[in-house]
């Protein structure tokens, strides 16, 4: 059984994770493949599509989002969620990543559920990590240090794609298409 942990952040893409979802857990089914899916919400990305479209694909207990960080949390010795969910996942998969998320991780900044996750990752598993933003965003130098950063961690990258963005320019940042995103986190299923 292998755990994949899947944080969303907030790109317009993330209108995209009801398909993400749905079609992994039909992947699942047709190939046979042993896995559970836990979902990580940034609160912009929760902007982008309705979470019951993504709460009805899923077990109640799999959907996290910031305010429950530290809910259950009251004294020394009680589980942390950043902690528990880096523990739990085999693999991760950023997807969307977002321009905001991508400065914050590639310079150690954690605050928020998503970015504590990412800073505490555990350096054996795999992460990947599928960028999602404005063309003039993806082709600003800053981008550019911030990919390098993720890759030098060993962080494995899935797009992006050139085409017409939601905010009608053209060109590189969307990201990539579900089914490579799925393809991709395929490779690390066992």
């Amino acid at each position: 059984m292998t755990n994949i942990l899947i944080i969303v952040t907030g790109s317009v893409a993330a209108i995209k994770l009801p398909i993400l979802v749905k079609k992994l857990q039909q992947k699942r089914l047709t190939n046979g493949n042993s896995f559970q899916i836990r979902i990580v919400l940034t609160e912009p990305s929760l902007h982008f599509f309705k979470l019951v479209e993504v709460e009805n694909l899923l077990p109640a207990c799999s959907i996290f989002r910031d305010a429950d960080e530290w809910s259950k949390w009251r004294q020394m010795g009680d589980p942390v969620l950043h902690i528990e969910l880096r523990n739990w996942a085999d693999i991760g998969v950023i997807a969307p990543l977002d321009a905001n998320t991508m400065g914050k991780i590639s310079n150690g900044i954690c605050d928020n559920l998503a970015s504590c996750i990412i800073r505490a990752w555990d350096m054996n598993k795999q992460l990947l990590f599928a960028p999602a933003m404005n063309v003039y965003m993806w082709n600003h130098p800053i981008t550019e240090k911030c990919i390098k950063v993720l890759k030098e961690l060993g962080y494995i990258q899935i797009g992006p794609i050139s085409k017409k963005l939601a905010c009608g320019d053209y060109g590189m940042g969307a990201m990539a298409e579900v089914d490579q995103i799925i393809t991709k986190i395929m490779e690390f299923v066992k």
